[in-house]
């Protein structure tokens, strides 16, 4: 329960009130922590007496010479769900230090107390995910898993739709804290929710009203944002009946593949040309520019006005005034890039391979 970690915790915030030295001793009468470091390891026989005791014991000069690796001050037990567990001390003039030996008493105690619901509450996510994990992996459920799941009170007769949340920022991690808030915003007793991985948050979801879903995601999103300064991709599969929810898992890797390229909250269902874009492996994507558009590749003008024709829906009009030139201007540039990669955007075979070239080009950049 009171670890050395836990303990060197306590002394580095406790210390942060007071300035005397502080220890914090286990129930055998050792050392475990103490603002003076020549003293971990060793014996103190007056928290020893306090754990017996049960009750402070004010440590004077006359004591230094008779227990052993003591200092005058005074030691205070810690109690945990009614047990002592250690003894906190404070070293300096009885007189001086024992005001604040109840309020640091008390802060200790909320410190372990804060530091056990923080290690129950690892226990449980991590717990949750393990048997979420196993839910993905699983085809047939064993008897164990029923039980499981019933401990956790989860539903396995409910339809349900995975939805991944994945943090836009690789140098945070989803913390413990951050997994409580997604419970708390999202307020759907019925649903459940993992962390998954460090950056990552999977729903099983149960509403399948695809409106409502958007509208708690976005909450969510800006709750985020607000509170953590950071956003999130969001991928959503299908509904699908509960033994089949490893389908709804890939379609929401699927989505938030695409979401993640186009900055919307993606349902797999409404993916069309993505869906078959996801399935194309990354070497066939390279090949491709390497057969089309490599001979652009140092030509920065000519794959902008590429990107810039395709994002006005082929207008040479729109691209024109979008790029500050003269339709002459893009005819020619057009005329450049046909005889650079040997397709014509008239034509309309041509102008898929364009478009899929630059679309893959800057995927792959992105990676």
């Amino acid at each position: 329960m009171l670890s050395s970690h836990l303990a060197k915790k306590i002394v580095s915030d406790v210390r942060r009130l007071i300035h005397e030295d502080i220890i914090i001793v286990d129930t055998n009468g050792i050392i475990m922590a103490s603002t003076d470091t020549t003293r971990i390891g060793q014996f103190h026989e007056g928290a020893f007496l306090v754990c017996q005791e049960k009750k402070k014991r004010i440590i004077t000069k006359q004591d230094e010479g008779v227990l052993k690796g003591v200092k005058a001050g005074v030691n205070l037990p810690i109690f945990f769900h009614g047990d002592v567990i250690g003894v906190i001390g404070i070293t300096g003039d009885p007189t001086n230090v024992s005001p604040y030996g109840e309020l640091l008493k008390k802060m200790t105690e909320l410190l372990i107390q804060e530091n056990y619901y923080t290690e129950q509450l690892q226990l449980e996510a991590r717990a949750l995910e393990t048997f979420v994990f196993e839910w993905l992996q699983t085809r047939e459920w064993s008897p164990s898993f029923f039980e499981r799941a019933q401990l956790f009170h989860i539903d396995l007769t409910a339809k349900r739709r995975v939805v991944i949340a994945s943090l836009n920022d690789k140098e945070r991690t989803i913390s413990i804290e951050m997994w409580k808030f997604t419970q708390t915003v999202w307020d759907d007793k019925r649903d459940i929710i993992v962390r998954w991985g460090n950056d990552r948050l999977l729903f099983l979801q149960t509403d399948d009203d695809k409106e409502r879903t958007i509208a708690k995601i976005k909450t969510l999103q800006r709750s985020f944002l607000e509170k953590y300064d950071v956003s999130f991709h969001v991928g959503c599969g299908k509904m699908t009946d509960a033994k089949y929810v490893y389908e709804s898992y890939k379609q929401a890797e699927r989505a938030l593949h695409v979401a993640k390229q186009t900055e919307e909250i993606v349902f797999d269902e409404d993916l069309r040309l993505d869906m078959c874009l996801e399935d194309i492996s990354l070497s066939t994507k390279r090949e491709l520019i390497r057969r089309t558009i490599e001979p652009l590749m140092n030509d920065e003008e000519l794959l902008h006005t590429l990107r810039t024709f395709f994002a006005h829906n082929l207008s040479l009009k729109q691209t024109a005034e979008a790029l500050h030139i003269h339709i002459n201007t893009l005819h020619y540039r057009l005329k450049k890039i046909q005889e650079y990669t040997n397709l014509n955007v008239r034509h309309l075979e041509h102008v898929i391979t364009l478009y899929l070239a630059i679309r893959f080009l800057d995927e792959t950049t992105k990676k």
